[in-house]
């Protein structure tokens, strides 16, 4: 926590950039080891190039900040109070010229980044997400380990669905199986809305789940994840009922081979656009191609939809502590849909699947 505070310090120094404003939920967890969700209320991190940095919360989260490892300032207030006029006091305490700022362009809102500019003098503004953005990409050991356990939980989520499979079940029936059993387990929160979708409603790739019943030859595709001690997982596998066509077979070998070959090409020093390309080839040639709508994978950590974005487009490169995930699809309305995705981590010499429940086509009776 301190080494990222200092990392960050270091870019305001090379960058002569005076005061930095971090709002989001997800970097002040990062750089403070606090995970909170204010609501409509004000959470704030401040970071200076030379000076103290602060923390300003709701007063009744104030002792949190403090439990959580952080040992500098933190500002509470109560909730008929400004909490700006806090900030600005904190902000003069220390000296802050402020000709130069930075805040979340992406994030911060228009009267909260308004508020924090009017404390200056016309400052010049920059976005400090990019930095941290290069900064989380990389994950060091700690949040490996997390994301590790955190892999396995969504394993064992998909283990409990497909055990709860039964002719005339409801997709919702099966997803309350799911959360119950990961929330015995210690799991308070999933890391998006879990997604149980037989037959044709697969063939949506962000269906939502609701009172279809499983029936033989459906395709039963299973997506989600949990959050663990602030770090995301995030798993899909596609499964057939009873019986299986020589068509859904296709598709789903088709998309295997995708997955399998993009996973193959995570190493450091490639490409990231490359494993879009190369899974989008395979399935252009099987003639699927428009059945392909979206990109390969995402980022993976604190949010489970973070940077970098795994488009063919990306001309980034791959880095030894990456984190993301490859999940290649193909949709076809009057069939149904096959996806299967993991959680993959670079290491030094290729990759890791922190997801690991099986995937080679299951025919459930």
């Amino acid at each position: 926590m301190k080494q990222r505070i200092e990392m960050l310090k270091n870019w305001l120094k090379e960058e002569k950039i005076d005061a930095a404003f971090i709002n989001s939920t997800e970097n002040v967890f990062y750089l403070t080891n606090f995970h909170t969700d204010p609501h409509e209320r004000l959470m704030g991190l401040f970071v200076f190039p030379d000076a103290e940095p602060f923390v300003v919360v709701p007063g009744m989260e104030a002792r949190q900040v403090k439990d959580a490892g952080w040992n500098n300032e933190v500002i509470g207030y109560s909730d008929h109070e400004n909490p700006w006029e806090f900030i600005q006091s904190a902000i003069q305490k220390r000296s802050i010229n402020g000709g130069k700022v930075a805040f979340e362009n992406e994030v911060v809102t228009y009267g909260r980044s308004q508020a924090f500019l009017n404390i200056f003098d016309s400052p010049n503004v920059v976005n400090v997400e990019d930095k941290l953005n290069e900064m989380r990409v990389v994950k060091d050991e700690k949040e490996i380990e997390i994301m590790r356990r955190a892999a396995k939980m969504a394993d064992f989520g998909v283990e409990v669905g497909v055990n709860a499979l039964q002719e005339g079940i409801t997709e919702m029936e099966v997803l309350a199986k799911i959360e119950y059993e990961l929330k015995k387990k210690g799991i308070r929160e999933m890391s998006f809305s879990t997604m149980v979708l037989f037959g044709e409603k697969a063939g949506d790739p962000h269906g939502n789940p609701g009172n279809r019943k499983l029936k033989a030859g459906d395709f039963v595709l299973f997506d989600l994840g949990v959050v663990l001690e602030g770090y995301t997982s995030d798993i899909t596998r596609t499964f057939a009922y009873k019986s299986v066509s020589e068509k859904q077979k296709e598709i789903y070998n088709t998309v295997l081979k995708a997955e399998l070959a993009s996973l193959d090409a995570s190493k450091p020093g490639n490409r990231i656009g490359d494993l879009d390309q190369i899974a989008r080839d395979i399935i252009s040639e099987a003639g699927y191609g428009d059945y392909f709508p979206h990109r390969i994978g995402h980022g993976l950590g604190i949010n489970v939809h973070e940077f970098p974005s795994m488009s063919h487009l990306n001309d980034g490169i791959l880095k030894e502590g990456m984190t993301y995930t490859i999940e290649p699809g193909i949709y076809v309305p009057e069939i149904g849909g096959v996806r299967i995705e993991d959680d993959v981590l670079i290491t030094k010499d290729g990759y890791e699947t922190l997801t690991n429940f099986p995937k080679e086509l299951q025919i459930i009776e």
